[in-house]
C-alpha cells in the first residue's frame, strides 16, 4: 500500500510537470498524450502484481478520453474562419476540448420555424467546407438548437433539420457525409432567457464543432 501512494505521488508530480512544458496550442502535444501518459503511470501504481499492465491500459484510457489534437491544421482552420465570419455575427473558438466551434446565430443561419438555410450563411458554409476539404483529417459535429417556443414535438425535430440541412449543403460542396455526425438539442440548451425577443433569437442556433483525432 505504501509502494502504491509513492507511485500515485509521482505519477501525480508527472502530470504537473507534462502540463507546465507544454507550450499552447502544440502542434505535436496534446492533452490527451499528457493524460494518457499519467494515466497510465496512475493505472500501474494501484494494480499490483501480474495485474500491473492490465492497470497501466485502464489508467490510458482513462487519461486519454475526452481531448482532440490541436495541430497546425487546426490553427489554420480557426484563423480562416475567423477571416471569412467577419462581421457576419458568428463566433469561431476553440473549446476546452480542443475543438474548433463555430457558434452560427438564427439572424443568418433560419427563420423561425423553418429550416432552410438562409442565403447569409451561404459565404460562410462555402468558406467552412473548403478548409474541410482541405484537412481531411478532421470529423465535424452539427447541433441544432431553438428557443422554447412551441412543444418538444416540434422543436426536437425542427433541430435536428436545421442541422441536418447545413449538413446537407457542406455534402453538396464535396465534403464527405460520412465525416459529419448531426444532432438535435430542441430547447433543452438555451444560452439566454427565453423571456425576451432577443433570448430566444439567441437560442435559435447552430453550433458546428471540428475534432481532429490524435490516431488520424
Amino acid at each position: 500500500m505504501k509502494k502504491s501512494f509513492i507511485y500515485l505521488t509521482a505519477a501525480t508530480l508527472t502530470l504537473g510537470a507534462c502540463a507546465t512544458m507544454e507550450p499552447p496550442n502544440s502542434t505535436t502535444a496534446t492533452h490527451t498524450g499528457i493524460g494518457a501518459a499519467a494515466g497510465a503511470a496512475v493505472g500501474a501504481a494501484v494494480t499490483r502484481g501480474n495485474n500491473r499492465l492490465r492497470g497501466a491500459a485502464i489508467g490510458a484510457a482513462i487519461g486519454g478520453a475526452g481531448a482532440y489534437l490541436w495541430s497546425k491544421h487546426m490553427q489554420e482552420q480557426k484563423a480562416a474562419m475567423e477571416q471569412a465570419t467577419q462581421g457576419t455575427g458568428v463566433t469561431v473558438s476553440q473549446t476546452e476540448d480542443n475543438r474548433l466551434k463555430l457558434d452560427i446565430p438564427s439572424d443568418i443561419s433560419f427563420d423561425s420555424g423553418r429550416y432552410t438555410v438562409k442565403s447569409a450563411m451561404y459565404p460562410v458554409l462555402d468558406r467552412f467546407a473548403t478548409t474541410l476539404n482541405q484537412h481531411q483529417a478532421t470529423r465535424v459535429t452539427i447541433i441544432g438548437h431553438t428557443d422554447s417556443s412551441g412543444s418538444d414535438a416540434i422543436n426536437n425535430p425542427l433541430s435536428i433539420n436545421r442541422a441536418a440541412a447545413v449538413r446537407d449543403y457542406l455534402v453538396g460542396r464535396g465534403v464527405n457525409i460520412n465525416r459529419i455526425t448531426v444532432d438535435g438539442r430542441g430547447s433543452r440548451e438555451p444560452i439566454a432567457d427565453n423571456a425576451s425577443a432577443s433570448g430566444r433569437a439567441r437560442n435559435r442556433r447552430v453550433e458546428i464543432f471540428v475534432a481532429e483525432n490524435t490516431g488520424s
